[in-house]
């Protein structure tokens, strides 16, 4: 359950609802309550405010504990519970330029963790991996002038991941790809 509401579109757009739709009701309350004119020296209903003390707490708690629950799956929160696990990481130099990616290595083993560290040579870039399935992995933000982006990333799965740029970089924006193999491990 956590995994679709995490990392999938359908999951966010779910979470995005589940605080909208009360909030546009309660809006609604609130703006149709108020439109009412309330004589001069005329107390406001304690009911409203309790309603809405009852609203802002519930809504401060929700949001306190989406937001807990969605670290772990953090991208850097990832990077870091596979560099402290002893792993070795393998790592892969990434340049970012109109509109093409120089990747150091593009074929990996099943179990093998990448650290990609990625610079882009001329304007904002993105580094989006796929997984073969179509699923985002992760993305990083390549900005020049910056320094290098840098995430580490375990493949668990054989097939063809497509790196796609996520930032619209000019005219040929939509030709920027490449493509990584993971492979079985023969262990």
């Amino acid at each position: 359950m956590m995994e679709f509401i995490y990392q999938t579109g359908w999951g966010a757009f779910a979470i995005m609802l589940f605080f909208q739709i009360p909030f546009v009701l309660f809006f609604m309350y609130v703006v149709f309550n108020k439109s009412r004119q309330t004589p001069p020296g005329e107390a406001i209903n304690a009911g409203i405010s309790r309603i809405k003390n009852i609203w802002i707490t519930a809504v401060v708690v929700l949001f306190v504990a989406v937001n807990v629950f969605s670290v772990k799956y953090f991208p850097s929160v990832a990077s870091a519970r596979v560099e402290s696990s002893g792993i070795k990481i393998h790592d892969v130099a990434v340049s970012a330029e109109s509109w093409s990616y120089d990747i150091s290595e593009t074929e990996f083993k099943v179990g093998q963790a990448v650290r990609f560290t990625a610079e882009s040579t001329d304007t904002v870039h993105g580094f989006a991996l796929y997984h073969p399935n179509g699923k985002v992995l992760f993305t990083m933000m390549l900005i020049p002038g910056i320094g290098k982006a840098s995430i580490i990333h375990e493949f668990k799965d054989p097939g063809t991941y497509k790196v796609r740029c996520l930032e619209y970089c000019g005219a040929a924006h939509h030709e920027m790809s490449d493509e990584i193999t993971v492979t079985a491990s023969t262990s």
